[in-house]
């Protein structure tokens, strides 16, 4: 039986801001990461994969943006490295490869089993982020020819059959793998559902620049009308290209890209859509005219001008058969569930979530870090997880019995 006052599970952004901060304060704890640090990064992301955010927003504690090229956009490997640098230089206590199979509540701590043996905390923070379990709301099985798998399967044009592909979902992965299958010349279907549209740049300054400076990013769920609702809100189509340009709707239909409903059904080879898309463009177009008119009243900005609107199709496909072979692939952008069937049955909530308030569980000594809007709307942010990490770790100090820690 190993044990450690903390222990930490996953080692990606939020995980290795949380080692920092309790190793400054000299908490003992411990990393366990089913993988290496940053595994999601490194295996359910394509290969061109670029940070949405640029380099000057994705700073972790301890260690601020110092390179030359503070608007451009990191790659995915070199933000793994980056993570494996993070984690040497502050010697955080990672043990890589040791998958967690049950964590339950016992006496006043915890008793974890792991793949690699047996650990006991008397604290725990589920540091698993929120990209758990992918997505695919009908069974691949049904659809009877075209190979189909979820975008984080994807990793490039040419690693698919030839042909036609159909992309379900234009959220931030959905809108950029279909134009990079788009760009290799490949027949790209974009079935389309709730999405948000925002520019690349916005007089001049990246969007996040107008998000972070209008408080935005930084927005408490208490401070919202509709909490929930921005809980759920899918993610930007953005993309982070060394040119900047947008990666949305209007971009993939000069492209060629078709557009279509949400996909509604699978059967007898053949896929039916709604007919919502022009209720979905005309929703996000809206939203996004809301949000750009009051970044210009925060900028003073005197003269307004639009963006060019996403065209409205003249008529939307009702179905897509798959009989003809035009469809080789479908690519499933439709989202991740979390999975907490390890975890200590009293910190879940009715549908199985983990329960919790601002990290903090109803179970004395487990916490929550990296979730989407844990404590405000960057949560989930490689850049807001920080100041997160900071307000958990003090929470832990709260909890452990000052004179039993042991020495770091």
């Amino acid at each position: 039986m190993r044990r450690a006052d903390v222990v930490i599970i996953g080692a990606g952004q939020a995980g290795l801001a949380l080692s920092h901060c309790l190793g400054q304060a000299g908490i003992d704890h411990a990393v366990l990461e089913r993988g290496r640090i940053g595994e999601r990064w490194r295996s359910q992301s394509w290969r061109s994969l670029k940070l949405l955010t640029p380099n000057w927003l994705n700073a972790l504690p301890g260690l601020p943006y110092g390179g030359t090229d503070p608007d451009g956009f990191m790659t995915k490997g070199a933000f793994v490295e980056g993570l494996e640098r993070y984690a040497r230089r502050w010697d955080a206590a990672v043990e890589t490869g040791v998958e967690v199979i049950s964590c339950k509540r016992t006496g006043d701590g915890f008793a974890l089993r792991t793949s690699a043996g047996d650990w006991s905390a008397r604290a725990v923070v589920v540091a698993t982020g929120h990209c758990d379990r992918p997505i695919i709301p009908f069974a691949v099985e049904a659809v009877g020819g075209p190979l189909g798998i979820h975008a984080s399967q994807y990793r490039s044009p040419g690693e698919l059959p030839g042909g036609g592909v159909l992309v379900v979902g234009a959220s931030s992965s959905g809108v950029q793998i279909a134009d990079e299958l788009a760009g290799a010349g490949r027949r790209v279907v974009l079935s389309v559902g709730k999405h948000t549209r925002l520019p690349r740049t916005w007089r001049g300054k990246d969007i996040f620049f107008w998000l972070c400076e209008m408080g935005l990013m930084a927005q408490r769920q208490e401070d919202l009308a509709n909490p929930e609702g921005a809980r759920r809100q899918p993610s930007l189509q953005l993309a982070g290209r060394p040119d900047k340009v947008d990666v949305d709707l209007a971009t993939l239909q000069a492209l060629g890209v078709q557009l279509a409903g949400r996909v509604l059904g699978v059967a007898d080879r053949e896929i039916t859509f709604a007919g919502d898309l022009c209720q979905h463009i005309a929703a996000a177009e809206a939203k996004q005219t809301r949000l750009l008119d009051r970044i210009d009243h925060f900028a003073g900005a005197a003269t307004p001008y639009r963006r060019e609107p996403v065209a409205m199709p003249s008529a939307c496909a009702e179905r897509l058969s798959l009989a003809d072979g035009s469809i080789r692939s479908i690519i499933w952008a439709t989202g991740y569930a979390r999975s907490f069937g390890w975890l200590e049955p009293l910190a879940l909530g009715a549908h199985g979530e983990l329960a919790h308030c601002g990290g903090i569980t109803s179970v004395p000594g487990l916490y929550a870090l990296g979730f989407r809007f844990l404590r405000k709307r960057d949560s989930n942010f490689i850049g807001g997880v920080g100041t997160d990490a900071k307000a958990i770790a003090a929470e832990i100090s709260r909890h452990l019995d000052c004179n039993g820690r042991k020495a770091a």
